[in-house]
This record gives structure tokens, sequence and C-alpha cells, in this order.
């Protein structure tokens, strides 16, 4: 039996990941015949992408209504000077999100990018006071680290973490 390319291990791969990032907890079964392959060959692609760190984990997408919270956005443009060891391991530690997790904020997303920003974070809050306490408490916690940090709240998702709010129509009584 001819072993399969890498082209084709990379295509199967890809439709699994495809296909988890739209319903992760669908049986075994259903989601082998959706994507057209055995049960065994969509658990083992699942376990070696989990192995590689592909897959970092699963998570439910929440309407942040429902458990009374808005999702905010913070933006944050760092200074020019390099950020101290003691930062760097702050910000790498879960130190911050445990201190944050008391003022019943939980952070979603975490990210180093390139551009006008240098650090974007996507998070849960009550209100707006709290996400404005947030973005106090990073300026505090990082001090001299970044030079300008903007706030701002999503009014609406129309698709978040791959998936199509249910709700979408409801974009027309904003818009």
């Amino acid at each position: 039996m001819a072993k399969t390319s890498k082209k084709q291990i990379e295509l199967d791969e890809n439709k699994v990941i495809d296909h988890l990032q739209k319903n992760c907890m669908e049986n075994l079964d259903s989601f082998a015949k959706t994507c057209g392959f055995s049960r065994q060959k969509v658990w083992r692609i699942i376990k070696n992408l989990e192995r590689d760190q592909s897959i970092w984990g699963y998570t439910a997408v929440i309407n942040p209504e429902s458990i009374q919270k808005k999702h905010y956005v913070l933006l944050m443009k760092r200074n020019m000077q390099k950020i101290n060891e003691r930062i760097t391991d702050l910000l790498l530690s879960r130190q911050f999100e445990e201190v944050v997790s008391k003022l019943n904020i939980t952070i979603e997303t975490s990210s180093y990018t390139h551009g006008e920003y240098d650090w974007i974070a996507t998070f849960l809050a009550p209100n707006i006071i709290y996400a404005k306490k947030f973005s106090e408490l990073v300026k505090t916690t990082y001090p001299d680290t970044f030079q300008r940090i903007e706030l701002l709240e999503t009014l609406f998702d129309i698709k978040r973490q791959n998936i199509a709010n249910p709700n979408a129509k409801k974009i027309k009584e904003l818009l």
C-alpha cells in the first residue's frame, strides 16, 4: 500500500481543522462522515495535531450578554525602549490574569502584533467602568511599557472564532 503524500496529509489535516473550528463538540462518527474519512483516521489526525500543538485546545463561543458581560478590545502601542525581563516574565505568566479575574474580567486573547499597535487584547468585562479599570491596571502593571492604549467596546459580533453569530440579523437594528 502506497504511503499518503505530504500534500494529501496536509489537505486532510486542513479539512479536519476547518471542521473542528465549526463544531469541535460533534461526535466522532458524524465528524468522520462529514469529512469523508474513517473514524480512526479523524481520531489519528486530531491526536497528531494536538501532539504537534497545531491545536492548542478547545473552547466554547459564548454570547457575552448571556453572562452579563460585554466584549472589549484593548490596543496598545509600545514605547521604543526594550521591555525589561521582569515585565516580559509577567506578560508570559498567568499572574496578571489571576488579578483581573478578581475584577470579573476574562482575557480572551492577548497578541503581540506588527502594525500601528504592538499588542492587542480582547476581554470580557461587566461594563465600561470595569473595562476602564482593566485598562488602567495594564498601565500600572506594565509601567513605561506602552505609550498609548486605546479601549474599544465591541457592539456586535457577526462572527467569532470562525462561528457565525446565530443572531446575525440583529446587526440591521444597529446599522
